[in-house]
């Protein structure tokens, strides 16, 4: 089984919110690797620490740690800044790690449709991936998939999973077809989603740091393009699942 763990960037917001886009990232990994996974993570939590000074029970929050620190202002900016990116690159150097990210502009959009169609392209990628064997990491013939998202909408997200197990329309490909769609119900994605609280998740953790670092691809602040943050995204290529999108060079998916 593979697990997907997500967060979110940005708001859904289209009204006097700060942002112009709602950004979802995913790590996926296969459920045998998840002990080990884990294990090195811890290690490089403890790494942190005796580097850093982030405690191990302390949160790493992407938008507090260059805006916001709160408590974490005894660690030095630049190092916070230090510690996003190697959070990045410990993702970056684990070959059965898997990233996707969608990001969707919010412009003449509601709420609901940027929430809906930001989830559905997610969850569609997820299927898919599992249903060709693209993801890194071990393959076994009946593999599905768990979705773990940090909190959310929980009730409108398990809604939509359960509907598009039932319905699910996707268009055909205007290279073949003139119109029209296919309904390709979800097979691969088994229960409902299991919302996680990333304070408890050290991995729900690490996908607020992608998710993040997606942001500043689009939005960048001031200082994390000072500190070159706004390219942060880009060292994940090694892990990046870019069949999700050939349209976009590291496989982002753009709505």
């Amino acid at each position: 089984m593979f697990l997907m763990y997500v967060d979110e960037s940005g708001d859904i917001g289209v009204e006097r919110s700060p942002t112009n886009y709602f950004i979802l990232s995913a790590i996926v990994f296969h459920e045998l690797r998840w002990m080990s996974l884990l294990n090195s993570l811890i290690d490089f939590r403890r790494q942190l620490r005796d580097a850093k000074g982030l405690k191990l029970r302390e949160e790493i929050h992407a938008t507090n740690f260059a805006n916001r620190p709160g408590d974490l202002r005894r660690i030095k900016r630049n190092d916070r800044i230090d510690i996003l990116k190697k959070c990045i690159d410990w993702l970056k150097n684990q070959p059965d790690i898997n990233i996707i990210t969608v990001v969707c502009r919010k412009a003449n959009r509601s709420k609901e449709e940027v929430f809906i169609k930001s989830w559905q392209a997610l969850i569609q990628r997820f299927e898919n991936t599992i249903r060709h064997r693209n993801f890194n990491g071990p393959l076994n013939p009946d593999d599905k998939g768990l979705i773990l998202p940090d909190i959310t909408d929980d009730n409108k997200l398990t809604q939509l999973v359960r509907k598009m197990r039932r319905f699910n329309p996707i268009p055909h490909s205007r290279l073949l077809y003139s119109g029209g769609y296919r309904n390709l119900p979800l097979d691969y994605i088994i229960e409902d989603p299991v919302f996680r609280n990333s304070k408890k998740s050290f991995f729900h953790q690490m996908v607020d740091v992608v998710s993040y670092c997606a942001k500043q691809l689009y939005e960048p602040n001031k200082y994390m393009r000072k500190k070159g943050g706004h390219r942060f995204y880009q060292r994940l290529e090694p892990v990046l699942v870019k069949q999700a999108s050939t349209l976009h060079p590291l496989g982002i998916v753009e709505i």
